[in-house]
């Protein structure tokens, strides 16, 4: 009763100060204040608040720029810009729940899965920041046996390429690791103690004329062809330091060429890795670098998860969210 006396404008500074769940259930109390909650400029302070401090975001959640460049007078069919409904797509906290909330159908997909020898899904996993970045995210990941365990070293060839790491994830399923360097151990250690760029190896550059504009393409070469034909899917490590230097149009250009629908199924899932060295180092949020790799551009499901490779925190997050995946796709 003594918040209901206060001015609206009192009232929305108080609410502001809530958590999104605590106003949920404030608006569960009464009709009036169900109808006040869902006032769409505490929910814009809200989502421009909390957006920068998510880990992750799908292509399914991914807000649009519009978020961040209308003004909050910005009115649509004589409609305001519903934030509470982007907020509870986006967070990540909202597509746990929902994910959680069809239980008995991951039991019995699991069960059914068991009764069926699978193979183990294969992907290849490339991106700056697997060779830029002060600390190896496969290095990390070779020696974390607590965390994911090692199942197999290489062993076989596909098409002449080495077979790459089995690891296992949560004790249970087995999937296959093949990692693409852009150049080789030498000339990596070379461009970091240098502070410069390698040239990349695993692509050629096509020049095409659109419009009066040149536009860069780019094809891989002949034994990366034979890798990206084989994945079930892809891991992107991007570098997600804020204080390095980055071309995100060229990063996005160099994906396409390995998930080109021409080398394998269109629908195979990308996973990227938004990867810091350490934990102490500035990042950019990962809501931005879905935004600044273009991601809203592909059309198969994608996912990007903020990861630390000197602890892999974040890592088992995107792996399972990629195994699910390519198990959905190999089952459809």
């Amino acid at each position: 009763a003594a918040l209901n006396a206060f001015q609206i404008n009192v009232q929305l500074n108080i609410m502001s100060f809530l958590s999104p769940q605590d106003l949920c259930n404030l608006g569960s109390t009464s009709c009036y204040w169900r109808v006040a909650v869902q006032d769409p400029l505490l929910w814009r302070y809200f989502l421009l608040r909390d957006l920068p401090f998510w880990t992750s975001v799908d292509w399914k959640s991914l807000p649009g720029v519009e978020v961040f460049n209308k003004t909050f007078s910005g009115v649509s069919d004589n409609v305001l810009y519903d934030y509470m409904a982007v907020y509870k797509k986006s967070c990540p906290q909202g597509r746990r729940s929902s994910k959680s909330s069809h239980p008995r159908y991951g039991a019995v997909t699991s069960f059914l899965q068991s009764l069926v020898t699978q193979p183990e899904p294969r992907f290849a996993m490339f991106g700056p920041g697997l060779e830029e970045l002060d600390n190896s995210l496969v290095q990390k990941m070779m020696t974390s046996p607590e965390i994911l365990l090692v199942a197999g070293l290489p062993q076989r060839q596909i098409h002449g390429i080495g077979s790459g790491v089995s690891f296992q994830f949560n004790n249970s399923q087995k999937f296959n690791i093949l990692t693409l360097y852009s150049t080789t151990s030498v000339e990596r250690r070379r461009a970091r103690v240098e502070r410069a760029s390698a040239v990349n190896k695993m692509f050629y550059q096509e020049n095409s004329i659109a419009g009066n504009q040149q536009a860069v393409h780019y094809s891989v070469i002949a034994q990366v062809k034979k890798v990206c034909e084989v994945a079930d899917g892809f891991i992107y490590v991007a570098n997600a330091e804020a204080h390095r230097k980055h071309d995100r149009q060229e990063e996005l250009a160099r994906m396409l060429a390995m998930i080109d629908p021409a080398l394998g199924p269109p629908n195979r899932p990308l996973l990227v890795l938004s990867c810091v060295s350490h934990i102490d180092v500035k990042r950019i949020p990962c809501v931005y670098m879905a935004h600044q790799l273009q991601l809203n551009l592909l059309r198969q499901p994608w996912m990007v998860q903020d990861t630390v490779a000197a602890t892999l925190a974040g890592l088992l997050n995107g792996i399972e969210w990629l195994l699910e995946e390519a198990n959905c796709k190999n089952a459809q």
